[in-house]
Protein backbone atom coordinates (compact mmCIF):
# COMPACT_ATOMS: atom_id res chain seq x y z
CA UNK A 1 0.00 0.00 0.00
CA UNK A 2 3.11 2.35 0.44
CA UNK A 3 3.65 2.25 -3.30
CA UNK A 4 0.73 2.91 -4.37
CA UNK A 5 0.47 6.00 -1.52
CA UNK A 6 3.59 7.32 -3.49
CA UNK A 7 2.33 6.77 -6.42
CA UNK A 8 -0.78 9.24 -5.51
CA UNK A 9 1.95 11.67 -4.08
CA UNK A 10 3.55 12.05 -7.35
CA UNK A 11 0.28 13.03 -9.33
CA UNK A 12 -0.51 15.21 -6.02
CA UNK A 13 2.82 17.39 -6.47
CA UNK A 14 2.71 16.93 -10.45
CA UNK A 15 -0.42 18.13 -10.62
CA UNK A 16 0.15 21.40 -8.10
CA UNK A 17 2.88 22.02 -10.17
CA UNK A 18 0.84 21.97 -13.55
CA UNK A 19 -1.46 24.54 -11.86
CA UNK A 20 1.10 26.89 -10.92
CA UNK A 21 3.22 26.02 -13.65
CA UNK A 22 0.41 27.43 -16.05
CA UNK A 23 -0.40 30.40 -13.99
CA UNK A 24 3.36 31.34 -14.08
CA UNK A 25 3.56 30.90 -17.93
CA UNK A 26 0.28 32.84 -18.56
CA UNK A 27 1.36 36.03 -16.42
CA UNK A 28 1.68 38.45 -19.45
CA UNK A 29 -0.78 37.15 -21.61
CA UNK A 30 -4.70 37.84 -20.72
CA UNK A 31 -5.64 34.39 -20.73
CA UNK A 32 -4.80 31.06 -18.60
CA UNK A 33 -3.46 28.13 -19.84
CA UNK A 34 -6.55 25.09 -20.03
CA UNK A 35 -4.61 22.50 -18.57
CA UNK A 36 -4.56 24.21 -15.24
CA UNK A 37 -7.80 23.00 -14.38
CA UNK A 38 -6.62 19.67 -15.27
CA UNK A 39 -3.74 19.86 -12.88
CA UNK A 40 -5.91 21.05 -9.88
CA UNK A 41 -8.68 18.33 -10.36
CA UNK A 42 -5.39 15.95 -10.76
CA UNK A 43 -3.64 17.00 -7.23
CA UNK A 44 -7.54 17.26 -5.46
CA UNK A 45 -8.33 14.01 -6.15
CA UNK A 46 -4.86 12.54 -5.86
CA UNK A 47 -4.88 14.14 -2.42
CA UNK A 48 -8.88 12.82 -1.79
CA UNK A 49 -7.49 9.15 -2.20
CA UNK A 50 -4.79 10.01 -0.05
CA UNK A 51 -6.63 11.26 2.52
CA UNK A 52 -8.58 8.06 2.02
CA UNK A 53 -5.48 5.75 2.51
CA UNK A 54 -4.04 7.39 5.68
CA UNK A 55 -7.71 7.08 7.36
CA UNK A 56 -8.11 3.72 6.56
CA UNK A 57 -4.76 2.82 8.03
CA UNK A 58 -3.46 1.62 4.76
CA UNK A 59 -0.21 3.56 5.50
CA UNK A 60 1.76 4.15 8.79
CA UNK A 61 1.81 7.86 8.64
CA UNK A 62 0.95 10.27 11.43
CA UNK A 63 -1.28 13.05 9.82
CA UNK A 64 -3.16 15.91 11.13
CA UNK A 65 -6.74 15.89 10.07
CA UNK A 66 -7.52 19.94 10.07
CA UNK A 67 -3.91 20.61 8.27
CA UNK A 68 -5.36 17.83 5.58
CA UNK A 69 -9.23 19.77 5.93
CA UNK A 70 -7.85 22.94 5.31
CA UNK A 71 -5.63 21.61 2.18
CA UNK A 72 -8.96 20.03 1.19
CA UNK A 73 -10.66 23.14 1.23
CA UNK A 74 -8.58 25.62 -0.67
CA UNK A 75 -7.87 22.92 -3.20
CA UNK A 76 -11.37 22.56 -3.73
CA UNK A 77 -11.71 26.21 -4.59
CA UNK A 78 -8.73 26.27 -6.58
CA UNK A 79 -10.51 23.49 -8.79
CA UNK A 80 -13.40 25.54 -8.96
CA UNK A 81 -11.95 28.80 -9.94
CA UNK A 82 -9.70 26.96 -12.54
CA UNK A 83 -13.19 25.29 -13.84
CA UNK A 84 -14.40 28.81 -14.27
CA UNK A 85 -11.49 30.31 -15.88
CA UNK A 86 -11.28 27.69 -18.26
CA UNK A 87 -15.32 28.59 -19.58
CA UNK A 88 -14.49 32.05 -19.26
CA UNK A 89 -11.29 31.48 -21.65
CA UNK A 90 -13.17 29.60 -23.80
CA UNK A 91 -15.12 31.92 -24.93
CA UNK A 92 -11.61 33.39 -26.57
CA UNK A 93 -9.56 32.29 -29.65
CA UNK A 94 -8.80 28.22 -29.00
CA UNK A 95 -9.92 28.21 -25.66
CA UNK A 96 -7.11 30.50 -23.97
CA UNK A 97 -9.31 33.91 -24.14
CA UNK A 98 -9.00 36.02 -21.72
CA UNK A 99 -9.84 35.40 -17.97
CA UNK A 100 -10.61 38.45 -15.22
CA UNK A 101 -7.04 39.08 -13.97
CA UNK A 102 -8.43 38.62 -9.82
CA UNK A 103 -9.65 35.24 -10.69
CA UNK A 104 -6.04 34.21 -12.11
CA UNK A 105 -4.17 35.41 -9.58
CA UNK A 106 -6.69 33.89 -7.11
CA UNK A 107 -5.84 30.81 -8.57
CA UNK A 108 -1.92 31.08 -8.23
CA UNK A 109 -2.02 32.87 -5.12
CA UNK A 110 -4.17 30.09 -3.26
CA UNK A 111 -1.47 27.64 -5.35
CA UNK A 112 0.85 29.30 -3.24
CA UNK A 113 -1.03 29.33 -0.24
CA UNK A 114 -1.94 25.47 -0.04
CA UNK A 115 2.06 24.87 -0.63
CA UNK A 116 2.93 27.41 2.17
CA UNK A 117 0.41 25.56 4.03
CA UNK A 118 1.66 21.93 3.08
CA UNK A 119 5.27 22.66 4.21
CA UNK A 120 5.08 25.14 7.32
CA UNK A 121 1.88 23.41 8.95
CA UNK A 122 3.70 21.15 11.60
Amino acid sequence: MSFLYNVFVFLHFLGWAIVLGGYLASLRSPGLYRGVFHGAATALVAGIVMFGLLEAGAVDNPFDRTKLTVKLVVALVITVLAFLARRQGAKGDNGTGAVTPGLKHAIGGLTIVNMLVAVFWN
